[in-house]
């Protein structure tokens, strides 16, 4: 055992503090929560758009017959709210009543609100928490007392967690099962940078978690509710000052991209094969999600095609002006003037193939191949709504449905993409999240010669501090 690890309680458990990162779209299921559960940790069911079966034990692909994009929408929610009662009601079976489960949902997917009512209210008694991030998750307390499980607020500084705790979080105060600090420039999957913060220029962790404990301090909860460290945590000796540490209070650790490569992990085996070949400074914190938010993943052919696509980009006008001199006759139709120098890249870029051009919501154009172009228009004209706004479709999940801007072609489908990888599909052309830790599965000694552990295995070794 590492030396001061021990035992939390939790939902009226006793737990070690080790938490299973619940990641995105089929990344994380009932498989390995349940069973990191069962090795006495906190497992965590993802809800983002999870698998259901058939009778046969077969996932159910999710299609969509609707013919606009609310019926689409109404689709997505009710695969949502199937799927997640499927892995929940699994997940608690294969825990046999060790350690605890928890659900995670994006507060910026489409209709998250419904997916959580709906998971919740069919699995009554089989859930401890949910962990919530991706936005500013306001009603999740009032959600969470409804059905009487603990909240834990994902978020990435000492201001956002003061903001929700005077909003809404102070008046369910004991609920408040942890709060997770995820390390914006650490983390796989979206960040919480800020505007604020510089996506080149790490910040040290320890005085921003100290931050939130002492907002924590300030708002009278006491120190005895975790603080979870998400992003970056492999080797548990290396946060040994953590532990035990006056200043921060209880801390537990989470661990997103070191469950991937598990017997139980879901993910498709091409998936893991890869895993063991990513370097260090492989996985890439991008802007190209449509949800706006900054994101890490692990550098392939399909980030390199999204760069590439935003460097074929020229500003336009729609009447000259002195900046912009000459008239673009490629690509676009209408009227579209830019600046000399723009109009020769434009040449360059159609000499290359790149023939086709797409307007942005910020008043530039990119060039791209014209099968790109109907494969993006494509994707965009069959939106069904899996956010809760989507800078690529320009959908927007309440109101009059849209955001009120130009779709944006630098971005893409972010569930065709995720969806894809998750069930087979190739793991180069498609979005791969991992954190910025995923290097050390070629250089740790634990996965010499090929070597996969079990969940259990895993967490038995993690416990060691390795």
């Amino acid at each position: 055992m590492f030396k001061g690890l021990k035992p939390i309680q939790y939902a009226g458990r006793e737990v070690w503090p080790l938490i299973e990162g619940g990641k995105g779209v089929s990344a994380t299921n009932h498989a390995s929560s349940g069973a990191w559960a069962a090795a006495g940790g906190i497992g965590t069911v993802s809800a983002v758009n999870a698998d259901s079966y058939d009778e046969n034990g077969n996932v159910i692909a999710q299609t969509y017959e609707g013919k606009t994009r609310g019926d689409r929408h109404e689709e997505l929610i009710a695969y949502g709210i199937a799927g997640g009662v499927a892995q929940v009601k699994q997940a608690h079976e294969i825990a046999g009543g060790k350690g605890a489960i928890n659900i995670n949902v994006l507060w910026e997917m489409g209709g998250a609100q419904d997916i959580l009512h709906g998971i919740l209210e069919q699995t009554k008694g089989m859930v401890q928490g949910v962990t919530c991030g991706a936005g500013m998750p306001y009603k999740l307390s009032e959600i969470a007392q409804q059905y009487d499980v603990y909240y834990l607020p994902i978020i990435s500084s000492a201001r956002a967690f003061r903001a929700l705790w005077k909003r809404a979080y102070h008046k369910v105060p004991d609920l408040l099962g942890a709060v997770v600090y995820e390390d914006p420039w650490l983390a796989g999957g979206h960040n919480g940078l800020s505007n604020a913060e510089d996506p080149r220029e790490p910040q040290d962790p320890y005085p921003r978690v100290k931050a939130v404990r002492d907002i924590m301090r300030d708002c009278g909860i006491d120190d005895s509710v975790p603080i979870v460290m998400a992003g970056g945590v492999w080797y548990l000796r290396d946060w040994e000052d953590w532990i035990d540490n006056p200043e921060l209070g209880q801390i537990a650790f989470q661990f997103g991209t070191r469950p991937l490569l598990t017997k139980e992990s879901p993910i498709p085996q091409k998936w893991k094969d890869e895993l063991t070949k990513i370097q260090e400074g492989d996985v890439l914190l991008h802007k190209f999600s449509p949800t706006g938010f900054y994101s890490s993943a692990v550098r392939n052919d399909f980030l390199n095609s999204l760069e590439a696509r935003s460097e074929r980009q020229v500003a336009f006008s729609k009447e000259p002006c002195e900046e912009r001199t000459e008239k673009l006759d490629m690509g676009v139709k209408g009227k579209n003037y830019v600046a000399p120098e723009d109009l020769q890249k434009a040449q360059e870029f159609v000499a290359q193939g790149y023939t086709a051009g797409l307007k942005t919501p910020d008043d530039t154009i990119i060039f791209v191949t014209p099968e790109d172009r109907d494969m993006i228009r494509k994707d965009q004209q069959d939106c069904m709504g899996c956010l809760s706004h989507c800078g690529f479709s320009s959908w927007k999940d309440h109101d009059n449905f849209t955001t009120g801007r130009l779709a944006d072609p630098r971005s893409f489908c972010i569930q065709k993409s995720l969806q894809n990888i998750a069930h087979g599909e190739s793991v180069q052309e498609n979005l791969m999240f991992a954190g910025h830790a995923a290097y050390n599965f070629g250089t740790d000694p634990f996965y010499s010669n090929g070597f996969v552990p079990t969940v259990e295995e895993l967490v038995n070794r993690i416990l060691t501090g390795d």
